[in-house]
């Protein structure tokens, strides 16, 4: 086998979001000779950003003080707040809750934003290079973390090399930091390896689901805000919505479901479409159009789940350490301070050690400490954790507790374990129908013939074992239907249409078996979201 060709830098950031992006964007205004490069698995920056996304601007005051008067595409100053309890038919207004209080923040389309600091990042002399997918790491001879490996481009199904094959090259660095979002593969990797998450609870979840529409002139109103919390889901399950009017006549929304929930015949996707049919929702969007749509997970674990954030020769920013204030539902301002932070200390230092102490003693820490106890009381029941959020609130966090998070994988019941809500839904007619239909507007593409990028360790388990005790949830939470069960004439099998996948990794989280893993794919693969 040759020799794997090889880049030298003294940074490796592995992925182009919030976070990665203002760490080499700070690290290269503090050390304009440090060299740097960003890597992202996507074909153009921002295409497999997701995000709500409503922020708090302070932190990108800081990064880049002149950056209003040159904004992103999409930045529309936040104006009115308004916050529900749904019924199946009816919305009860409710006082906003102190952490959802916008005004001053901005409407963003993060994809976007990302977009838009890349070239800020290369401007300072950042190499910046989408389309390469960071597959997997490599390590000096000490164990400590050396950089990162370049998936091999043009290597067929059964792994063949076809014509066009591209031997992936080794990015060497004296730091590398991850920057991956949510459930990070390579960090899934380096969390086991140095055992980062030994002295902290289990990382917890949520999946987002989102879509941009096109609405009919003046029915959008630019600037507002609205959550909601309650029907769709019951009050074991942890779930709510949100709608942000942008210019343009345009309506971002989406819904979130906590991946802790219980249930195993229970869907996300189907959620969301029924959230949109609430008499609150649906006369918002009827005449309108999807623009784009998609999914992504969201680390919700908080202060607890957070592991040890250094290892020998790198580590872990933004969403990828799980840094979302999940009663705020943002997690951008958190991204762009950790990063900035982390730039601060590698400029100083230029090695990873030190930075757990220095991420724990900063107010984005404290901010966490704050909110710890909020998600984890929804584990009991929605009455119950409102009035422990309520508690949370008023004493500031104060509570000489912190509650604990189990794995989401863990949390499904067995069928006919338990009496499990019934989902009482209504007939659906806005679009989409289906859930490959959603997938059209997440503008997905894989070549069909590269290697299925989700692994799953033994398929006899799916028909022999989660047939009867789940009833194979993984066709039901996925939101792109990936996951089928067939049975013809070749007999009874798990069909993993990989070419459909939208990297959301919920599949990697949630199985009950922990026998998925989502790898990265081909680079340049995956969904192309536009403005989400």
């Amino acid at each position: 086998m040759s020799e794997r060709e090889t880049m030298e830098y003294d940074v490796v950031v592995v992925g182009a979001g919030p976070a990665g992006l203002s760490f080499a964007i700070r690290l290269k205004q503090l050390k304009p000779d440090v060299n740097v490069c960003v890597i992202e698995k996507a074909s153009t920056i921002g295409a497999h950003i997701l995000s709500g996304a409503v922020i708090e601007p302070q932190p990108l005051d800081a990064l880049l003080p002149g950056w209003r008067d040159n904004p992103p595409p999409i930045c529309v100053p936040a104006g009115e707040d308004q916050f529900f309890l749904l019924s199946k038919t009816g919305a009860r207004r409710l006082p906003l809750p102190p952490g959802m209080h916008n005004h001053g923040n901005f409407i963003v389309s993060l994809g976007a934003m990302c977009a838009w600091l890349a070239p800020q990042a290369e401007a300072l002399g950042v190499d910046v290079f989408p389309g390469f997918a960071a597959a997997d790491n490599i390590y000096n001879d000490d164990g400590s973390v050396a950089g990162v490996r370049i998936g091999d481009m043009g290597v067929a199904k059964d792994g063949t090399h076809k014509p066009g094959y591209t031997e992936g090259i080794d990015i060497r660095a004296k730091v590398t930091v991850l920057a991956e979002g949510a459930r990070g593969s390579l960090t899934k990797q380096l969390v086991k390896r140095f055992k980062l998450d030994a002295d902290s609870d289990p990382q917890g979840y949520s999946i987002g689901i989102k879509e941009l529409w096109q609405v009919p002139a003046g029915r959008a109103t630019p600037g507002k805000i609205v959550h909601s919390f309650g029907w769709p889901a019951d009050t074991r399950t942890y779930g709510g919505g949100f709608i942000y009017h942008l210019d343009g006549d345009r309506i971002a929304l989406g819904y979130v479901s906590g991946l802790d929930y219980s249930d195993p015949n229970y869907k996300p996707w189907e959620a969301f479409q029924q959230w949109k049919h609430h008499p609150l929702i649906k006369p918002l969007l009827e005449g309108g159009n999807i623009l784009s749509a998609g999914a992504r997970a969201l680390a919700t674990g908080g202060f607890q789940s957070l592991p040890k954030v250094e290892m020998p020769g790198a580590l872990l920013i933004g969403d990828t350490a799980g840094l979302l204030n999940v009663p705020k539902i943002k997690g951008t301002h958190q991204a762009i301070k950790s990063g900035m932070l982390a730039a601060e200390h590698v400029a100083e230092t230029l090695d990873a050690r030190g930075f757990d102490a220095r991420l724990r003693a900063s107010d984005v820490m404290a901010e966490l400490k704050k909110v710890r106890n909020v998600k984890p009381g929804f584990k009991k029941g929605l009455w119950f954790g409102m009035a422990n959020a309520a508690w949370e609130t008023v004493t500031g966090g104060a509570s000489p507790w912190t509650l604990k998070n189990k794995a989401d994988w863990s949390s499904l019941h067995k069928l006919g374990e338990y009496e499990e809500p019934e989902r009482d839904y209504v007939q659906r007619t806005l679009p989409p129908r289906d859930r490959l239909a959603g997938v059209y507007f997440a503008a997905t593409e894989h070549d069909e013939d590269q290697p299925i990028h989700l692994h799953v360790a033994d398929t006899n388990i799916c028909i022999d074992q989660c047939t009867t005790e789940y009833g194979n949830p993984c066709t039901r939470f996925c939101p792109a239907n990936v996951y089928e069960i067939v049975d013809d004439e070749a007999g009874r099998r798990l069909q993993i249409n990989a070419a459909n996948c939208v990297h959301c990794k919920t599949c990697d989280i949630k199985d009950p078996y922990e026998i998925i893993t989502w790898v990265t794919p081909e680079g340049g693969s995956g969904p192309n979201y536009q403005n989400l």
